[in-house]
């Protein structure tokens, strides 16, 4: 994607990170829930890393019907599930604990030695899913990465392919410690609700930065943050 005009996104500041876990629970829950109303059925895609955990443990006492939630996630490192870098491992941990605990959950890992190999599965595992996504949760790297569109990702320019079709991409990248699997841009710009959520002085200047004009290659969370619908940002210091 070429520079453009960007897009402001609705910004949410929160005195504090149990504040903002709070109301993006709040937010989560809400669309989870007007979704199951409508459809009797809804889809989460969440993301990993240390920032999400208070998050995770708010809404896993949302009274919901958690029977009707499957969760996914937005993207994850390739290794087992039993692995500390896991954030398949992380969601079961923090998210799928008490009243949530009995939502569907599917991975996007698999048993195969490489992310290329287990594509094709992954996207019939999806597909038989609800979708859209009836709310997707996306952090931010420091150097702008969002999801795993990394910069200088060996499949970035597919992963932010507006008119894609897959689902999911494989991703290498020199800032990712491991080969990754990721929901593609289409998949997250047709999310019903989507938040991107950041903690800290370090990731508001990263914002900042996103937000100035320049290629997406640089800073590939400014794809996500010129989509017609960008992203609610939910921001404490």
């Amino acid at each position: 994607m070429q520079p453009g005009r960007m897009v402001q996104p609705p910004l949410r500041v929160f005195g504090d990170g149990a504040m903002l876990a709070a109301a993006l629970a709040q937010f989560v829950a809400a669309a989870l829930a007007a979704r199951i109303a409508r459809d009797g059925a809804a889809m989460l895609a969440v993301s990993g890393g240390r920032t999400p955990v208070r998050f995770f443990e708010a809404l896993a006492q949302a009274p919901l019907n958690w029977s009707a939630v499957t969760v996914t996630l937005v993207d994850d490192r390739w290794v087992t599930q039993s692995d500390a870098r896991s954030n398949a491992r992380l969601v079961r941990t923090h998210l799928l604990q008490g009243p949530a605990g009995i939502a569907r959950f599917v991975p996007l890992v698999s048993a195969d030695a490489a992310p290329e190999q287990a594509l094709a599965a992954i996207e019939r595992n999806l597909g038989a899913l609800d979708w859209p996504l009836a709310a997707a949760v996306l952090g931010m790297g420091d150097e702008g990465h969002t999801a795993s569109f990394f910069p200088a990702g060996d499949y970035l320019a597919q992963a932010l392919d507006p008119a894609g079709k897959a689902r999911v991409v494989a991703m290498r990248a020199p800032g990712a410690a491991e080969p990754r699997v990721t929901l593609a841009l289409p998949v997250l710009a047709a999310a019903e609700h989507l938040a991107l959520h950041i903690e800290g002085t370090a990731k508001r200047s990263v914002l900042d930065e996103a937000l100035a004009p320049g290629p997406d290659i640089d800073m590939p969370v400014r794809a996500v943050l010129r989509m017609a619908r960008p992203p609610t940002v939910f921001w404490c210091p």
